[in-house]
Parts: structure tokens; C-alpha cells; sequence
């Protein structure tokens, strides 16, 4: 909204410094953390009246401590989805199709997720995984069908590009396209949603990738610094989702402050449905899906180590007729809580640091992360 002052530049010049991204993304992130500060304790408040008497059980901590977080309230992506929203809305140009794309994904991947945390507090049970992916799939092709009305999007939605490689290895068409499309959006939104089981953990890592798509996005909306200097898809008008990604980083960052540990809130499916879903939309939008890999490395780590423990235990059980596991609980961050809880016993260390220790050590290796899938840019 703000950014079409800058059309009245020639009846005041300073007001030309709202064309420039790079001042709109700084401004967009620190909007939306001085909302999320102002707005986190009123919304935190609502949401103990809501549902402090609904959760019964913390499904976070798997069965290291089953009462210590019960009663703080979720669904406070609420807080992440509302202050991003809205300071993108402010600081970006409203009428690019790429930022109104990733609002609306951002925000529908929000409701899927809000649904998902509205039915587990009323029924105990949430969406089935039908439920969501049909939702899912309905959402993806309608991203589709956008993205086939424009010449340029409609090009890049058909290649694979992949990391180190200057140009699109595979052309695959409009069936590949939509399914690679829905596989990047409905793989990144879980990821998200399976690292969310620590306090700050998920956001942390988060914010990592908001600020290394940050600079990705920035890179591709830049003709020169993209096809002279770095040699990667150029997309006009992707420099605009370089505000949003402010915007996410700041309004992740006001999060944070209420969710680390010990948490006051948890951002659930709500927030963990959108995180992913707008990075997700991020990454296909600027070409640089497979570079999500590396950018979310601690995601893919996570996701990954469920399906490994699934594999296992359902053929150990088919083989052996016992199930067997590799982890002593999945995701990872749980079999690493388990053995950091043992060995502080052992050592007589305070048990309750143990959460705060592996948090810290998954954002070191989430900023490592960050920064490779950066540095991929100079090698190609």
C-alpha cells in the first residue's frame, strides 16, 4: 500500500525511497515484529479462554513430561499469519500476482491448520489425512491454474531447475509440473508441522530459511545480479516477495519471543500449515524448489527420520513379526530429547536445560543451512 507514495515522488523526492525493496523489507520486518509484540499478549489471553480447559494432553514432548506444557494455548499462528499479512499488505505492491499468491497460500494453509487444531480440541481428533489432502490438492491446482495464465510462470512451472546446474535440466510439462507443484507444497508444510515439537523450534528454524529466501528472492527479481553475475532464473516481479519474506522474518521473530521456552503459546497446525505452505510457494515461485533441501535442511532431516522409523518398525514387524525402531522416538528432535534427558540424570544435570540445548543446537545447524543454500548461488 505504501509503496505507490512513491508515485508522488515528483511532489516530494523523498518520497521515492518507497520504490526501493530493500527499504520496504526492512520496514515490512520490523512491522510486523513490533505487531506480533503489541498484539501476542491479547491474543495468548483469548486463546486460555478458548481452549486452557480443552487440552488435556501435550502432545509435544512425547513421554518425557506429559503435564508440563498442558494448558498453553495453541493455534497461535494466528499471531505469525496476522502480523506477516498485514505489514505485506502495507509495505508491498498489492497488485503483484506473486505476493497475492503467497498471502493466499500462506492463509489457506493457515485454515487447513486451523481446522486441524479447532477439531483436536473439540473432538480429540483433528482433519483425516484425507481431509487434508484433498484441501491440499484443491488448493495446489488452483495455484496452478494461475500460475498457466501468465507467459512467464506458466514457463517456469514446467522446468526442474536444480542447485549448481545454470539452467533447467527437464521440461515436465503440464501433468509434471502440477504434481511436482503439489509434492514442494504438501512436502514443505509437513516438514514444518513435524519440527514443530520443541519449544521455539520450529519458528527458529524458520525464520533461518524466511532469511535465506530473503536474499534468493531478492537475487531473482534482480535481472543483472541474476542472469550476468549468478545465473539463475530471473522472474519479474519476484523482487516484491523479498518484502514478504521480511515480513515473515519479523513477524517469526515476534514470535519467537513468547515461544521460547518456557513457550506461552504453540503455533500448531495453524502456524506450521502456513509456514510451510508460503515457503514452499517462495521456493516454486523463484524456481528454487530443490534448494529447499538444503535451505531447510533441519525440516528435511525431521521428516525424514519418520519415515525412516515408519519403514523400519512396519518391516521389522512384517519380517520378525516385532516391531523394531532406529530411534528411541521420532521426529529426531524427540530421540535426541530422550537421550540428553538420560544422560543429564546420569550426570546430574538439571533435566528441564535439556529442551533449551537441543533447540539452540537445531538453530545452529538450521543457520549453517541457511547459509550453504546461499552460498549455492556462486557455484554453478
Amino acid at each position: 500500500m505504501l509503496y505507490y507514495l512513491h508515485e508522488l515522488d515528483r511532489y516530494f523526492t523523498p518520497l521515492n525511497i518507497f520504490s526501493y525493496i530493500t527499504f520496504r523489507t526492512l520496514c515490512a520486518a520490523a512491522t510486523a515484529f513490533i505487531f506480533s509484540l503489541l498484539y501476542a499478549p491479547g491474543l495468548i489471553r483469548r486463546l486460555r479462554q478458548f481452549n486452557i480447559d480443552e487440552q488435556k494432553v501435550d502432545e509435544r514432548v512425547g513421554a518425557l513430561n506429559k503435564s508440563g506444557k498442558v494448558g498453553t494455548p495453541t493455534m497461535g499462528g494466528f499471531l505469525i499469519i496476522i502480523s506477516a499479512s498485514i505489514s505485506t499488505m502495507l509495505w508491498s505492491e498489492l497488485m503483484n500476482l506473486q505476493v497475492v499468491l503467497t498471502l493466499l497460500t500462506f492463509c489457506i494453509m493457515g485454515l487447513i491448520g486451523f481446522a486441524d487444531d479447532y477439531l483436536k480440541i473439540k473432538r480429540r481428533n483433528g482433519l483425516s489425512v484425507k481431509a487434508k489432502f484433498l484441501a491440499q490438492v484443491v488448493w495446489a491446482a488452483i495455484i496452478f491454474s494461475f500460475l498457466w495464465q501468465d507467459d512467464v510462470l506458466r514457463q517456469n512451472v514446467q522446468e526442474l531447475m536444480v542447485p549448481f546446474v545454470k539452467y533447467p535440466v527437464l521440461n515436465m510439462g503440464l501433468i509434471g509440473g502440477f504434481l511436482f507443484l503439489f509434492f514442494v507444497l504438501v512436502g514443505a508444510s509437513n516438514a514444518v508441522n513435524l519440527t514443530d515439537g520443541l519449544d521455539g523450534l520450529a519458528i527458529g528454524c524458520s525464520n533461518s530459511v524466511a532469511g535465506a529466501y530473503l536474499v534468493l528472492t531478492y537475487v531473482a527479481g534482480h535481472r543483472i545480479f541474476a542472469e550476468e553475475h549468478l545465473f539463475v532464473p530471473y522472474v519479474p516481479g519476484s523482487g516484491e516477495l523479498t518484502v514478504f519474506c521480511g515480513a515473515l522474518l519479523g513477524a517469526g521473530m515476534g514470535f519467537l519471543w513468547f515461544n521460547c521456552h518456557p513457550a506461552k503459546i504453540f503455533m500448531g497446525d495453524t502456524g506450521s500449515l502456513a509456514l510451510g505452505g508460503a515457503i514452499a510457494m517462495i521456493a516454486i515461485l523463484i524456481k528454487q524448489e530443490l534448494l529447499l533441501v538444503i535451505v531447510g535442511g533441519v525440516f528435511v532431516i525431521e521428516a525424514a527420520s519418520v519415515m525412516i522409523q515408519s519403514s523400519f518398525f512396519k518391516y521389522t514387524r512384517k519380517r520378525y513379526g516385532e516391531g523394531r525402531r532406529i530411534f528411541k522416538c521420532a521426529p529426531l528432535h524427540h530421540h535426541f530429547e530422550f537421550v540428553e534427558k538420560e544422560r543429564a540424570m546420569d550426570e546430574n544435570r538439571p533435566p528441564e536445560l535439556v529442551e533449551t540445548v537441543i533447540v539452540t543446537r537445531f538453530w545452529i545447524l538450521s543457520i549453517i543451512f541457511a547459509l550453504i543454500g546461499v552460498a549455492t548461488l556462486k557455484i554453478r
